[in-house]
């Protein structure tokens, strides 16, 4: 059931976006040719059970809905080397790995969903992820007796936590978005789809009134949003909200360019943790690497990455679809200024297109200044696609022919289109 990672290590593991990315297929595809190609996502749903299944079986360490799995794709985003084999029983509580499982568990759950609409069969199997989902949630709140939970109440944010194979832990405090990616265990369900659905409401309905502790944890998924709507998120209203202020700050992660991968406010004091009388500090690192991990060559300490962006907009799109203009929260954090999410989403895509764009002065953001590739007629009208982003100024870093990730800015700019 596992998947590859990438060429330089197959058996490392990459975020489990697979779910997502086919139910979106299957949807643009409905929509291009007028009828639902239920065969493919029949096909593709057997084959994801088998993934997931493997990470449940291979990334929970203790069977407690707690994933872990290194690396997930971000590099040098810890304050040290996630795929490290700690000594003395020590392991790392992962809250992106744990988030990442929270989202396929409901992206699982929609595609039963989907498909048990026309055959009941798979109505189960839509039970079976929704309640995934919430053991998932109740285990980020409560890893154990005594044990700290991945989210941080005084900060309002998610953090990793680190098992001292004694019963302590340490949440590790360092503002990155591996707290912001439970933004992305977000679904919204028509109640269409519910209708048609007997037993998965009657076992709403049961949990909702005989696991009052479960159902705390997330989303009010009983009551109707806007259009008769139901939300599905291990974030409710107040974390939501929180998340966001730390978010739309612009001395953390908010940029003129779109989202960072790292608070700013490690520019002027860098977090410091020691792992095996090690010292590690981190500091806030726009562009290229200071660190020599994975190569050097990949940095997720400060610059901005577009698959991230993209799912954050994405997510702030289905969380507005729920809420409407009965949420707003400032842009940026602290101006007074109030927005509903779909114009918080639309003001990160417009930092996001205009990395790429004319400035007043002629120049594209992505060249960094450069006059050659920003005026001769040779070169100013071809766009690369860079891998990441400066998180100040935008000029693109890495890899040049990042065509995948970076490319989804045509969605953005065409939104409508795809």
């Amino acid at each position: 059931g596992q998947l590859p990672a990438y060429e330089w290590n197959l058996s490392d593991v990459n975020p489990p976006v697979h779910a997502w990315s086919c139910f979106r297929v299957f949807k643009i595809d409905e929509k291009q040719n007028g009828k639902p190609d239920l065969l493919f996502l029949e096909k593709v749903f057997q084959k994801l059970l088998l993934n997931f299944t493997w990470w449940v079986n291979r990334k929970d360490k203790n069977g407690k809905n707690i994933f872990g799995g290194g690396f997930l794709g971000l590099d040098n985003i810890g304050a040290f080397d996630r795929n490290m084999v700690l000594k003395d029983g020590q392991h790392l509580e992962q809250a992106d790995g744990t988030s990442w499982m929270a989202m396929y568990a409901l992206n699982m759950m929609r595609i039963a969903m989907e498909l048990a609409q026309y055959y009941q069969v798979y109505e189960d199997m839509a039970i079976k992820f929704f309640e995934h989902y919430l053991y998932i949630a109740e285990a980020m709140e409560n890893l154990g007796e005594g044990t700290k939970g991945l989210w941080n109440e005084e900060d309002g944010f998610f953090y990793d936590v680190l098992q001292l194979g004694n019963g302590d832990s340490v949440s590790l405090r360092l503002r990155s978005i591996v707290g912001l990616i439970p933004l992305f265990a977000v679904e919204i369900v028509d109640h269409k789809l519910l209708e048609n659905m007997p037993n998965f409401t009657a076992r709403m309905d049961w949990i909702l009134k005989n696991k009052p502790e479960l159902t705390k944890l997330v989303s009010h998924w009983d009551e109707e949003g806007q259009g008769r709507k139901h939300l599905m998120s291990i974030l409710r209203k107040n974390r939501l909200t929180k998340v966001l202020t730390r978010m739309l700050d612009e001395k953390e992660f908010l940029s003129p360019y779109g989202i960072r991968a790292m608070s700013k406010v490690y520019e002027e004091n860098p977090f410091v943790f020691s792992v095996h009388g090690v010292e590690n500090v981190v500091y806030y690192t726009p562009a290229e690497s200071d660190s020599r991990m994975f190569g050097g060559n990949s940095n997720w300490r400060g610059p901005i990455w577009f698959p991230i962006n993209f799912l954050i907009v994405e997510s702030l799109q289905r969380f507005h679809y729920y809420y409407g203009n009965s949420l707003k929260v400032e842009l940026p954090t602290g101006s007074g200024d109030k927005r509903n999410l779909d114009e918080v989403a639309q003001n990160i895509s417009h930092r996001l297109c205009s990395i790429f764009l004319k400035d007043g002065s002629g120049q594209r953001p992505f060249n960094g200044g450069n006059a050659k590739f920003n005026f001769d007629e040779n070169f100013r009208d071809y766009i690369t696609f860079f891998e990441y982003f400066h998180g100040d100024n935008g000029r693109g870093v890495g890899a040049s022919h990042q065509t995948g990730w970076t490319a989804t800015v045509a969605k953005l700019m065409k939104p409508r289109l795809m």
